[in-house]
């Protein structure tokens, strides 16, 4: 038995996956961004482990969430599931960063950073971080004028960067990126063609299978399957470049020198 913790498990891929390891006698810790939308899980809270609450866009909220994790005890895995796709405004967090990657990348940097480290480490990504721009010039898209498709892209490309960073720095732990397709969620729509199943079961399988194919490091996955990424997400130099840039904006260093 594990104990995982899941963002976003409020409906869609995380909910999919909190009830499939439950089902399984795995210990889930929920998250929902708000006590209103934490009363979504009341069919599945009393079997939970816990429920932690907090707001992604928020790095004081996201404090708060590791908080309240590492309250609850040290995770065996932790599923970084929550994610925004298309804004239609760059927005304003209040720390004054657009609100795509702050929830898609700052929170999940920033989450690994404050929960005691685990033994499995798992981000959600995107077929589209494939599509991004490289450049790390202005990721906060505080100069260029918006876009909401190519923010979404460059979030994913920079998050499936981090696990295979984190797969670099950390040998102890198995840090990869799963891509779950176009699935029919609230985000992907009712008409996405992707199978919703295969999506949350490679999330499950990576947190908690002894299957040796399950514990590699530094993989990017769809449907099980290990995927060949974008150049970038493998190169140390952007990888290394990325986390410079990540630290900048948040004020938390993720590597200590040593690593």
């Amino acid at each position: 038995m594990s104990r995982i913790f899941i963002t976003g498990s409020t409906d869609g891929l995380g909910l999919a996956a909190a009830r499939t390891l439950m089902k399984e006698g795995h210990d889930v810790v929920l998250h929902a961004r708000s006590r209103e939308r934490a009363a979504a899980l009341a069919d599945i809270s009393a079997a939970a482990l816990g429920i932690v609450i907090g707001d992604l866009a928020s790095a004081a909220e996201t404090r708060s969430i590791a908080e309240q994790v590492n309250a609850i005890g040290r995770m065996d895995a932790v599923i970084h599931n929550a994610g925004i796709y298309l804004e239609r405004s760059r927005g304003d967090t209040p720390e004054g960063h657009a609100k795509t990657l702050a929830i898609n990348t700052l929170a999940p940097y920033l989450l690994t950073a404050w929960i005691t480290r685990p033994d499995r480490l798992i981000y959600l990504t995107s077929g589209m971080h494939r599509s991004s721009a490289s450049t790390l010039d202005d990721i906060d898209w505080k100069r260029r004028p918006w876009n909401a498709s190519q923010a979404y892209s460059e979030s994913k490309l920079y998050i499936a960067t981090l696990a295979a960073a984190l797969a670099r720095h950390w040998p102890n732990v198995l840090s990869n990126a799963v891509d779950p397709g176009w699935v029919p969620t609230k985000m992907g729509g009712a008409g996405a063609p992707d199978d919703l199943e295969m999506g949350r079961l490679t999330q499950t399988w990576l947190a908690t299978s002894e299957d040796e194919a399950a514990k590699v490091s530094g993989g990017y996955w769809y449907h099980r399957q290990q995927r060949e990424a974008a150049v970038e997400v493998t190169e140390p130099g952007f990888q290394d470049a990325l986390m410079e840039r990540l630290a900048a904006l948040t004020g938390v260093r993720l590597f200590a020198e040593r690593e």
